[in-house]
């Protein structure tokens, strides 16, 4: 009964945008203003319905002792590695930003918003570390390490570094407020400033995403631009404590200036090199992970403008939807769009247009809507209007779906919900940017590092 509500509702709104198209031909412009405002709002609570439902992935669906983010949810109940009450780092910290919405969007009260982040931090604050960075995976129920395989068993600095993210903006949302919203942002803060990104570099102009105590960088995994990993430099850079020079900003992600790309996809400009074979882009998460909080919009580097970059990643997939060269079920611009690392037909995999098995996963185009608002809603509405409850369920849709295959798996995973919130409200709001953008620490790594943004005071 719900979808089917729901879709009616749609049809109305997209019969609303029909309706103002009609208007506009009439040059009557009382009547056009309020066929604009029908359809903004109609806008409006499309996205409220799915940030709603897709928060409570983080809220009734987190693991009840540490209150953090599963690593995925499987609504058969089926968890062949066993894995139902591990948590996950970086997918936790997307959840706390979504937490941040949802306390100001009234989907939960202040006040139980401030219990489950003071319960969070305490969490986070026992659990082992490394140099002050946290593992990818932990059982939540127990609080130890999960190793998420056989020498990355120590700290993941990118996963911390999304983290990271979330503990600024709980900081800067709480820390004028009342003496527990203060107790709760001075936890933030200190975890924050407990993460040792120097370490990281073994003494190299480069961040390494790995460092183990019984294998120490054995994992010799250099992060290099360009993929998700930006927010890892920026907030390295704007550590007070263990902060990284600029050298290992140049030298490591921009590789001395090679990210830079003039290669075009589909005539729309790369910008920027992919960790990707030549010509290609990466998955579309790399748009995503750091731009929860970083604001990309007029932020420029002396090598790249990352605003371009990642509405140009968004667009390259809507033209390859368009183009859809394999002849798949359900793609178009205002159809199934967006390649991202999901749940694939046989296991996981990293989609992206020159890797393509007929699987979408919605949080790629829903993610993708501060950069492609019309594309990404028109996406939002084919869901609803053409599969429904096939691809809707308890905590929002589900993380991918192929209409060629009639694979429409009842699974979650939490690095897959946690930037549609987010995201979307950056849409509507700016209110995760906002936070994230203002943090003093922040505002001074970007200028040591170079960058310009009309976010800069």
């Amino acid at each position: 009964m719900k979808i089917r509500a729901i879709t009616i509702g749609l049809l109305l709104a997209a019969a609303g945008t029909q309706s103002c198209q009609n208007v506009q031909k009439t040059d009557n412009k009382k009547e056009t203003s309020q066929s604009v405002d029908s359809v903004a709002h109609s806008n409006d609570s499309l996205m409220n319905k799915i940030q709603q439902q897709t928060f409570q992935y983080f809220w009734e669906g987190a693991e009840p002792n540490s209150g953090m983010a599963r690593e995925r949810i499987h609504i058969d109940g089926v968890y062949p590695e066993n894995d139902e009450n591990v948590v996950t780092i970086g997918g936790s910290g997307f959840g706390i930003m979504g937490l941040i919405v949802g306390m100001e969007r009234g989907y939960i009260s202040k006040k139980e918003g401030e219990d489950r982040l003071n319960h969070i931090m305490d969490y986070l604050g026992k659990i082992p570390r490394f140099k002050g960075a946290w593992s990818h995976w932990y059982h939540g129920d127990t609080g130890k390490v999960k190793a998420f395989s056989e020498k990355d068993n120590g700290g993941d600095l990118v996963e911390t570094a999304f983290l990271a993210q979330s503990l600024i903006v709980v900081r800067e949302y709480l820390k004028n407020g009342s003496d527990t919203q203060k107790t709760i942002a001075n936890k933030a803060d200190e975890l924050w400033k407990e993460i040792d990104w120097n370490h990281y570099t073994n003494g190299k102009n480069v961040l390494l995403w790995h460092w183990s105590p019984t294998h120490d960088f054995g994992m010799n995994h250099p992060i290099q631009g360009y993929d998700e990993c930006l927010v890892t430099y920026v907030l390295a850079a704007s550590s007070p404590t263990h902060g990284i020079d600029t050298a290992v900003y140049n030298q490591g992600w921009a590789r001395d200036g090679k990210i830079k790309s003039d290669l075009k996809k589909f005539d729309i400009p790369i910008g920027i090199k992919h960790n990707a074979k030549e010509g290609q882009v990466g998955p579309l998460f790399w748009a995503h992970y750091s731009f929860l909080g970083l604001n990309p919009t007029g932020l420029k580097d002396q090598y790249v403008d990352y605003g371009e970059v990642v509405v140009n990643h968004a667009k390259i997939n809507i033209a390859y939807a368009e183009e859809n060269p394999n002849h798949y079920k359900g793609y178009g611009a205002d159809k199934g769009w967006g390649w991202t690392a999901s749940y694939s037909i046989k296991g996981y995999d990293a989609h992206h247009p020159d890797n393509d098995k007929s699987v979408i996963s919605p949080t790629a185009a829903l993610s993708s809507t501060p950069y492609t608002p019309k594309e990404s809603l028109a996406f939002a509405r084919y869901l609803f209007n053409n599969l429904g409850d096939k691809v809707w369920g308890k905590y929002g849709f589900y993380d991918a779906y192929s209409e060629t295959e009639n694979w429409f798996p009842q699974r979650y995973l939490a690095i897959d919900q946690g930037p549609i919130v987010v995201m979307m409200e950056n849409y509507r709001s700016g209110l995760i940017w906002n936070l994230f953008m203002q943090a003093p620490e922040i505002q001074s790594g970007l200028k040591k590092l170079g960058f310009q943004s009309p976010n800069l005071k």
